[in-house]
């Protein structure tokens, strides 16, 4: 295909057109936003009698993307917030992909939602394997690409392989692709990499997904978060559930964004505990291989995945056989514990025979 900067990006082109012109939902709190002073709300239906949850939330979340706007050095209007990355990802499909026509790029192995969503949505997933190196084979990826190409997923550090993708594969497929690009960074905190967030103004064709489940310890809250163009941001602000965000997780997200010294040490952690499971892993007799890590997991190939999957189970602990993925035959793939759980761990498989 002709090399396409993104310079020459053109949004409104890849916009559904009944989404273009559709007239989003207005509810009572976009309609009348409190400014502080004590006022008595009959707009919303709401039940009176206050416990703390009897209001409708923010349905911008303004409070908090603004404490994360700080962190990230973007503006509050480039951040959409969603219920959990699952959700953030269907609103992209929703926005940008004709169903029945419209086709995006996968490159697995990686997350299994990308694939659900296109399904759900009725849009083609066109597959391009990685290479066994788990990095991008661009060749293929750019073949694959054709008029109804509408966005690429790129999931870096990659789940489950758990390496970062190649800055310079990134930049050339941002450069020379002429659709969106949805970089999800899951497992960025983990990692040695800056976030492409900070790049946001010079790619307007950059999506970038984070989550909250992760490095924050809050999987239980579902908050997803996407960093993008104003323009991008405002086609998914116009197609999201009002109340997408509950006022619950809201107040939980504050409050953990309030501990960053917390979290920076849970993750520093966790990368130390990382690399000491990696030793371990590599001096076991029935391991063949552990693939470098940046993420908070390894994946590991193993002489029989399904025997060793069970033995380890019976010893208490639950791991992922990911055996079922491309490039992945007899692999496991373990999430990095508490140094507690992780010594436990690294004793029971010494005893595996």
């Amino acid at each position: 295909m002709e090399p396409t900067k993104a310079t020459q990006f053109n949004l409104n082109r890849l916009i559904r057109k009944n989404v273009r012109n559709m007239t989003p939902y207005s509810s009572a709190r976009d309609e009348y936003v409190s400014d502080g002073s004590e006022k008595i709300f009959l707009d919303a239906n709401e039940n009176p009698f206050g416990d703390g949850i009897n209001r409708y939330p923010d349905p911008q979340q303004r409070i908090l993307k603004s404490q994360l706007a700080e962190r990230k050095g973007v503006s509050p209007d480039q951040i959409l917030l969603g219920n959990g990355s699952d959700e953030v990802l269907d609103l992209i499909f929703r926005a940008f992909c004709e169903p029945g026509r419209d086709n995006v790029i996968t490159v697995p192995p990686t997350y299994g939602m990308y694939s659900v969503l296109a399904s759900l949505n009725h849009v083609e997933n066109r597959k391009v394997l990685l290479k066994p190196d788990f990095t991008l084979d661009l060749r293929g990826l750019f073949t694959a690409i054709d008029e109804g190409t509408r966005i690429v997923f790129l999931c870096s550090p990659n789940n489950p392989s758990g390496n970062s993708l190649p800055p310079e594969q990134i930049t050339e497929i941002l450069n020379n692709f002429k659709g969106l690009v949805v970089l999800d960074e899951a497992y960025i905190d983990f990692s040695d990499q800056k976030s492409w967030v900070t790049v946001l103004s010079d790619y307007p064709n950059l999506i970038v997904t984070q989550t909250f489940s992760k490095a924050y310890g809050m999987a239980g809250i579902r908050l997803g978060v996407c960093y993008a163009s104003v323009e991008v941001v405002t086609v998914l602000n116009k197609i999201k559930p009002p109340y997408n965000v509950n006022e619950l997780t809201q107040r939980a997200a504050l409050e953990r964004l309030r501990e960053s010294e917390s979290i920076e040490g849970e993750v520093e952690v966790l990368r130390s505990e990382r690399r000491k499971l990696e030793r371990a892993l590599d001096g076991l007799d029935f391991v063949r291989h552990v693939y470098p890590s940046d993420a908070n997991f390894i994946l590991v190939e193993v002489d029989d995945a399904d025997r060793r999957y069970s033995e380890i189970l019976k010893r208490g602990f639950i791991v992922r056989n990911r055996s079922n993925q491309p490039l992945c035959e007899n692999c496991l793939r373990f999430t990095v514990g508490t140094p507690e759980e992780n010594r436990r761990l690294i004793e029971v498989l010494i005893d595996l025979k």
